[in-house]
């Protein structure tokens, strides 16, 4: 049996990405792993693998105690990534960013959810033979599609007209290209869109005070319904029939995952990133006029929309868990034999 610690708060704000990593590959490895793995949770007795999912400083004092064994670090993000995100005064921005490279590089190995990020990493002075690529992955379970009349059904129960639906997912922030989801949905008041997300950060949101002013008044076809339970928010890409992701940096966004296990079409801004991750299967647009083209053609094209919701479908099936459950057990099983 391997012994396993993970060390994560990432529970403790609603509404973000790396909750919903660090949730999912728990439920994983105790629903499929069990008999492989013992998992305890910010204890710190001895074990063969300490596995770091944020960055908090007690985590980074806890590398130098004995019996960590072997330390694996998550990358949920880079300094770079978080412009745009939380706007914070130049020197504690300044400190902030040196201290996460000095965790990431207190670990004797890091996962990355997409390997663009291995070369940025080794730009901070991290060899490449200490990054590990694994992807991102969702529950098939959990986010699961919904026929036509149950999406008329669900759109009753919340409330929203039964007409073509764009979701969007998120936090409500510059760097996840809210503005421009607001620009579109201006654009097509035929169209209804959604935003599920909020300001997990409060103010120190990139943005915040103007985001905030649409968010309490929004046009009449676009809902902020806020944070949304993870139990609740299948629902939600049920109604939808497409998401839009029109975020200008990620890394694996679990809302694109969550989109292609529901079935529902794909269009994301087009990143380098994506390529090497998901290529072939979501639409792509260099900017909101593309976006804007794309949206038209979608809405009024049932076949385009329809092979763009077969691409979702390919995507789920690549990252299941079935996969990604055979590749974490690989993966800390060398771990534990390098510790």
């Amino acid at each position: 049996m391997l012994n396993i610690t993970m060390f994560s708060a990432a529970d403790s704000v609603k509404g973000q990405g790396v909750g919903s990593v660090y949730t999912e590959l728990v439920r994983l490895l105790r629903t499929r792993e069990a008999d492989q793995i013992t998992l305890k949770i910010n204890k710190y007795g001895r074990c063969d693998i300490s596995h770091y999912h944020t960055v908090n400083f007690p985590y980074y004092l806890s590398t130098f105690m004995p019996g960590r064994g072997r330390k694996v670090g998550f990358v949920h993000f880079l300094p770079e990534t978080l412009e745009g995100s939380l706007k914070l005064p130049k020197i504690a921005k300044a400190v902030f960013y040196r201290y996460v490279i000095a965790f990431y590089k207190r670990m004797d190995q890091l996962v990355v959810v997409n390997p663009s990020f291995i070369p940025k990493l080794e730009a901070y002075g991290i060899s490449k033979d200490k990054v590990t690529y694994i992807p991102n992955f969702v529950s098939a379970e959990e986010f699961h599609p919904a026929d036509d009349q149950q999406r008329q059904t669900l759109r009753k129960q919340y409330g929203y007209p039964d007409k073509f639906t764009i979701l969007g997912s998120g936090q409500v922030q510059v760097r996840k290209g809210v503005f421009d989801f607001i620009e579109l949905a201006k654009r097509h008041p035929e169209i209804q869109f959604i935003w599920t997300g909020g300001f997990s950060f409060g103010r120190i949101t990139d943005g915040y005070e103007k985001l905030k002013q649409v968010v309490d008044n929004p046009p009449a076809n676009l809902s902020f319904p806020g944070i949304i339970d993870r139990d609740k928010l299948v629902d939600y890409y049920n109604m939808a029939d497409l998401f839009l992701l029109p975020s200008y940096n990620e890394l694996f966004p679990m809302s694109v995952l969550e989109a292609f296990s529901t079935h529902t079409p794909v269009l994301l801004r087009d990143l380098d990133l994506y390529h090497a991750i998901i290529e072939g299967d979501y639409a792509a647009a260099k900017d909101v006029e593309e976006m804007d083209q794309i949206i038209s053609n979608l809405s009024s094209n049932s076949d385009a929309l329809l092979a763009l919701e077969k691409k979702a479908e390919q995507g789920a099936d690549y990252y299941s868990e079935e996969r990604l459950a055979k590749i974490w057990l690989q993966f800390y099983t060398e771990q534990a034999k390098r510790g």
